[in-house]
């Protein structure tokens, strides 16, 4: 019986340990986290993170062969398979600030597992990490072993939150890489039996260990630039009278190209792409190749570009201000189908409308309260170090109000700007919203999910990304 434990309990570690614990039945999983009240989360019936199908899977494994705890020290040292799934946020300051990875929480992980464990282990990466991470920890692991071997392994995670679940039980891939030495391929192969007891051989694919830390930068930076591509178009389908949806319709039908990806919006979130861009451009400067540096940079800019571009258009729209005026907005997650608040788009545009002192009444499906009057008060970069060691500030509660319904958010706004695509806000009642709402009525879709001819129908003034501008707007400037 093989044992693994997960050090992390977060987005990566909770839902894929507990897919093993559910696909690999005779494998015992443990997933320790030194936040007592996030394990407390998964041993509850309210888990800590919001994931279709993950309720399911817990329940079905936990307290069989899924045990989630904070004696961290005494499950690494039972283990044979040690996954290390922690925090590596962008460093804050010191070198490479505001691009290179911090990897204190990495190392420490390192340094206990050599401090505690008194048998040979499997030591995975499941973090997004550098390229070469894995050497350092191999010197830290080596110089502090006692006799001990290690063998580490690279296995990025390819989650897309939302599907995270069907990502799991059906995955595009799955990438080990290891030494090319005995001990590192016999590592590799324990490892990729686990995997294989529901993902077909083809899918689980076999490299060094550069390629596969490299290859999960690489696939979010390529993600990503589709994302700033498309946006990119979208400003300047807006200036032409072209409609972004058509073209990238158009684009996408080119089976070289696909059509995913391809949705012009308010611009890209979560915990991976700006991070893993920015570790990117790191990584090609300290190896002196700036005009790689300087490409992958630029996917990040047009992404800024694009939620200031929005926050523009909100308030050139509304008479050059929206000073004392409410604004609804429409969903805080970065993406629907998920609690997931990190990088989301939402901060900065409500940041930007808060700049301008409008008042804001918040409302999304999944997100708390405590979570976005945290988010708009905490420092860039700073959400991905573990919830204690995060410095808040302070938002003022006079201007984020965060509401239940739609409709209570909506009530007396003179504006609304939709950041999420959830469902349910393509079906509300907008004729309802709108006899609410102060006049003139804006509607700003930043996923472009609303029929913008029906909302104009009813009387609201709509701005869509991308898409031909109401007469309204046309001869607005695009900058406040």
């Amino acid at each position: 019986m093989v044992k693994i434990c997960c050090i992390g309990a977060g987005y990566v570690g909770g839902p894929t340990m507990a897919v093993i614990a559910l696909k690999a039945p005779t494998t015992v999983v443990v997933v320790v986290d030194i936040s007592e009240s996030r394990i407390s989360a998964w041993n509850s019936d309210k888990l800590p993170i919001y994931e279709p199908g993950l309720d399911e899977v817990v329940k079905k494994c936990r307290g069989k062969n899924l045990f989630f705890s904070t004696d961290v020290e005494k499950h690494v040292r039972e283990a044979d398979i040690v996954f290390v799934s922690v925090n590596t946020p962008t460093k804050t300051s010191g070198l490479g600030a505001g691009k290179a990875a911090d990897l204190t929480y990495w190392e420490s992980a390192a340094r206990m597992i050599a401090d505690v464990s008194i048998s040979d282990k499997i030591v995975v990466e499941k973090s997004t990490v550098p390229v070469k991470t894995a050497e350092a920890i191999e010197k830290i692991l080596t110089h502090n072993s006692k006799g001990i071997k290690f063998q580490i392994l690279s296995n990025p995670e390819f989650l897309a939150e939302g599907t995270a679940i069907e990502d799991l039980f059906t995955p595009d891939r799955v990438l080990i890489g290891g030494r090319e030495t005995p001990g590192g391929q016999k590592a590799v192969q324990a490892l990729k039996a686990v995997y294989a007891q529901w993902v077909p051989e083809d899918r689980i694919l076999t490299t060094n260990l550069w390629s596969a830390e490299l290859s999960k930068l690489a696939a979010n930076a390529f993600l990503a630039q589709r994302i700033s591509s498309v946006n990119a178009i979208s400003a300047l389908c807006e200036a032409t009278g072209a409609n972004a949806s058509q073209v990238a319709h158009a684009v996408g039908k080119d089976s070289r190209i696909g059509p995913k990806f391809l949705n012009a919006s308010v611009g890209f979130g979560g915990s991976c792409f700006q991070k893993d861009i920015l570790n990117l451009v790191y990584i090609c400067e300290c190896n002196g190749l700036h005009e790689v540096a300087k490409y992958w940079e630029q996917v990040i800019k047009i992404n800024d570009y694009q939620k200031s571009r929005f926050v523009n258009r909100v308030v050139a729209s509304m008479f050059n201000t929206v000073s004392g005026k409410k604004i609804a907005v429409f969903g805080f997650a970065f993406k629907k189908d998920t609690g997931d608040t990190r990088e989301t788009p939402a901060i900065d545009v409500c940041k930007g409308l808060l700049v301008d002192k409008a008042l804001l009444s918040i409302y999304d499906p999944q997100v708390t309260e405590d979570q976005i009057k945290r988010d708009l008060a905490t420092r860039k970069f700073d959400w991905d170090h573990p919830a204690h060691l995060i410095p808040v500030g302070s938002t003022d509660a006079e201007e984020v109000v965060v509401s239940m319904d739609p409709y209570e958010a909506a009530q007396d706004a003179h504006g609304i700007c939709i950041l999420t695509e959830w469902e349910e806000f393509k079906s509300l009642d907008y004729k309802k919203i709108y006899d609410g709402m102060r006049k003139p009525a804006f509607v700003f879709d930043g996923r472009n999910i609303v029929d913008v001819e029906k909302l104009r129908e009813i009387g609201f003034i709509v701005y869509s990304i991308g898409k031909p501008l109401d007469p309204w707007i046309k001869d607005l400037p695009a900058v406040a």
